[in-house]
């Protein structure tokens, strides 16, 4: 079952994370259209796609700062995209779900530290994609999301890369509700 409800939740996040790909990423004329940015909210924007049952929303950031370690030293590193983002799906009953991509493949098995003020969060991860095990943690998250002025994401790569990406909360909330509102 759990295996099943992961494999459920990995295609709704590819599904949403090559939506927004495609909206920020690509210059292609029909991938622009079929994604709206609904708005922004400080440091978050808002985006809708579709209609009737396959509406989607969700609102993303890129991260404030970020830094890699190896060895408890500063290193370089060659990333591609990085951001977070929440999803609202209602025709598959998704609320709030927390995704983060990271720009560079996982170490296989690891984990996403997640630090939200005094909340401390695990997301698990698959190829550059992390996100929580169920809807409850990703609701825990949210509602620290909600209270925090930022969110620390800590992973380490497939070659032993520690990153530590830093988001602002600043307008989450906000941009949350919007989402939320849109795909109601």
């Amino acid at each position: 079952m759990a295996m099943a409800k992961s494999a459920t939740r990995a295609a709704g996040l590819a599904l949403a994370a090559m939506t927004m790909a495609a909206a920020l990423w690509s210059a292609a004329p029909a991938a622009a259209q079929a994604v709206d940015r609904a708005g922004a909210q400080q440091n978050w924007s808002v985006f809708e796609s579709g209609s009737g049952a396959s509406r989607l929303c969700w609102i993303v950031s890129a991260p404030k700062s970020w830094v890699a370690q190896r060895d408890g030293r500063r290193v370089s590193a060659n990333r591609g995209d990085i951001y977070l983002m929440v999803s609202v799906r209602p025709s598959d009953g998704v609320r709030n779900e927390v995704n983060t991509v990271v720009g560079y493949p996982f170490r296989e098995g690891s984990t996403v530290r997640v630090q939200i003020g005094t909340d401390t969060f695990a997301m698990f991860t698959d190829g550059e994609n992390a996100w929580f095990e169920n809807a409850a943690a990703d609701d825990r998250a949210v509602e620290a999301m909600k209270r925090g002025v930022d969110a620390k994401l800590t992973g380490v790569s497939s070659r032993g890369t520690t990153t530590i990406d830093t988001y602002s909360l600043i307008g989450f909330t906000a941009a949350l509700e919007e989402a939320q509102r849109l795909c109601s």
